[in-house]
């Protein structure tokens, strides 16, 4: 190969790796930005893009975790001395580890401690049993509070919707597949725990913790619903602009503006922006409806911060859902690009 081709492949090679670099349709952000400028272009209109309102995030762990109540300390150490399973329990809860348990540890001691205390029920001291149904009692009704704390009180949550990872990206396949199924199975074990039915497997969770702890799909879906919906509104703002002065066509007849319109609103709206839609669609499907539920089962012990931020990153209702606002203006676009191809006979699915 002579030096002069070998030179040209360097270039062509570094031309193709430039481009590649400079495609705004390969993230989320430059796309939805790229799309409201040629909205403003072939429209003859000054775009502008908004400032993106900023999500909220998480509350801080100190703010979801419960406080756990306790057995009195005496009942213990009177419940300690018996030989049944339920001492070794209790023994290992007032050993040095016992009192730093994790959240998901902790609801393992009380189902073991549930569970140990139920079988002890059998003896025959008359003390004890009244000590033991008291326990068992007290046990049940702070169980939600455990379940609680093992699921929305842990650290590994605040990865799996932190907003510094940016948006969901574009063209994504298969990313939730395993968070999705995750989340199916805790919902199962929750609701099963929360009916007091303490036969359910437990060893499973911390490996969906250890998911949350690697991935962050849930804040960038929060980010990209934020981002689409103010640039989908920038955009339907300058076609309501449009429709408010003077028409795109006349007497229901194209042009050859409106084909141009027309040709971007295939190319650009129909083949790059909504199939993202269609994503994000799929992705609160998956991951955010599951995640909504695993709240809304819980509700009962919900802390106020959290139940002020549920309004607005879980729930799929309300002013302050995220997910309703992207619905909604997605809706609105929609309506805004018929009216503008209606006016020369070209609305889609016409």
């Amino acid at each position: 190969m002579s030096a002069t081709r070998s030179a040209r492949l360097l270039v062509s090679s570094a031309i193709i790796l430039l481009l590649a670099g400079c495609n705004p349709f390969s993230d989320a952000r430059p796309m939805m930005d790229e799309y409201v400028e040629r909205v403003g272009r072939v429209l003859d209109t000054e775009p502008e893009l908004s400032e993106i309102p900023a999500a909220n995030p998480i509350p801080r762990r100190r703010n979801r975790v419960l406080p756990m109540p306790e057995l009195d300390l005496g009942m213990l150490d009177f419940l300690s001395l018996y030989g049944c399973e339920l001492q070794y329990v209790v023994g290992e809860k007032n050993s040095v580890m016992g009192k730093v348990m994790q959240p998901l540890n902790r609801l393992r001691y009380e189902v073991r401690f549930i569970r140990a205390a139920g079988e002890c029920l059998m003896v025959e001291d008359e003390e004890l049993q009244d000590v033991l149904e008291q326990a068992i009692a007290s046990k049940r009704e702070s169980l939600p509070i455990a379940i609680w704390n093992a699921s929305w009180g842990v650290e590994e949550v605040e990865t799996l919707f932190t907003l510094a990872k940016g948006e969901y990206p574009v063209g994504a396949e298969d990313l939730l597949s395993d968070l999705a199924r995750d989340t199916r199975q805790l919902n199962k074990t929750v609701a099963a725990l929360l009916d007091q039915n303490l036969e359910v497997d437990l060893s499973f969770w911390g490996k969906v913790h250890q998911r949350w702890q690697a991935e962050y799909r849930a804040g960038q879906l929060i980010n990209s619903s934020k981002l689409v919906v103010t640039r989908l509104d920038d955009a339907t703002h300058l076609i309501q602009q449009r429709l408010d002065s003077r028409p795109l066509c006349f007497n229901g007849k194209p042009n050859s503006q409106s084909d141009i319109v027309q040709g971007m609103f295939f190319s650009i709206y129909i083949g790059k922006v909504q199939p993202y839609l269609a994503d994000l669609r799929r992705a609160r499907r998956d991951l955010i409806e599951p995640l909504t539920e695993l709240a809304k089962m819980q509700a009962e012990v919900m802390p106020a911060d959290f139940r002020e931020w549920r309004r607005s990153a879980l729930a799929l209702e309300g002013v302050e859902s995220v997910w309703a606002n992207l619905d909604r203006a997605v809706e609105r676009h929609t309506k805004a690009w018929q009216s503008l191809l209606e006016q020369c006979g070209l609305r889609p699915g016409a």
